[in-house]
């Protein structure tokens, strides 16, 4: 689980390396889980919830960029 205090230290590049390897790591719970391989079942919230972290301090920082320019 990635803490907010962290997301928010990095880089817009970072973050987009970020959520390309959290939407990978999705897509395979998913695959895990429809062929019934699944067995860190809480760990799809947490990736879930991730996505949404970095997705969030993304606009963050479009929208902060936006006001300054």
């Amino acid at each position: 689980m990635t803490k907010i205090v962290d997301v928010r230290g990095k880089t817009p590049d970072e973050l987009k390396t970020m959520l390309l390897d959290l939407r990978k790591e999705q897509f395979n719970l998913r695959f895990q889980r429809a062929t019934g391989q699944l067995e860190a079942v809480s760990r799809v919230k947490v990736v879930r919830r991730d996505i949404a972290r970095v997705k969030t301090v993304l606009a963050e920082q479009v929208r902060s960029a936006a006001t300054k320019a």
